[in-house]
């Protein structure tokens, strides 16, 4: 089976991405994908800062371990590198669109795309409470469960 690339990508890089990254290591772990997972930031604002210690506590609490991360701006060798490059939002996708070399474009997606019951962004939980991280975990757990779904399906075609 293929090792696929995949690439998170938000604001800042220590809240949504994260944990999306986190998300998928353990669910295809036990789904046993192998995947080759990242994430990273539109932005250069938080660079080599860890993840947020709400998106931290939110993830131990239901059980998924973050990895050892700091902060990090998409490069445009990520464009080569990765075989799927989700942003969180319209927003982070439009940016994403702005920096892709000729060729990538068909890598970008929208985390909530691969989600049957989300659409929309993923809003920043950075100014919310405690809950606005539960909120953001769960749609970010939902649209991890549908790409995992989609590369699942995909290597059953390979």
């Amino acid at each position: 089976m293929t090792k696929t690339a995949v690439l998170f990508i938000c604001t800042g890089n220590i809240c949504r991405s994260p944990t999306a990254h986190a998300l998928l290591l353990h669910k295809a772990r036990l789904a046993g994908i192998p995947v080759d997972v990242d994430s990273a930031a539109i932005s250069d604002e938080e660079r080599g800062n860890p993840p947020d210690p709400r998106s931290i506590a939110e993830a131990r609490r239901r059980g998924i371990e973050m990895p050892a991360h700091r902060a990090r701006q998409v490069r445009a060798s990520d464009f080569e590198r990765f075989d799927r490059i989700v942003g969180m939002t319209a927003h982070h996708c439009a940016a994403l669109r702005r920096l892709a070399p000729a060729g990538t474009a068909h890598k970008l997606h929208l985390l909530t795309d691969f989600s049957k019951d989300d659409e929309g962004d993923v809003p920043d939980p950075w100014y919310g409470g405690q809950q606005a991280f539960m909120e953001a975990f769960d749609l970010i757990d939902r649209g991890v469960d549908g790409l995992l779904a989609k590369l699942r399906a995909e290597a059953g075609t390979r």
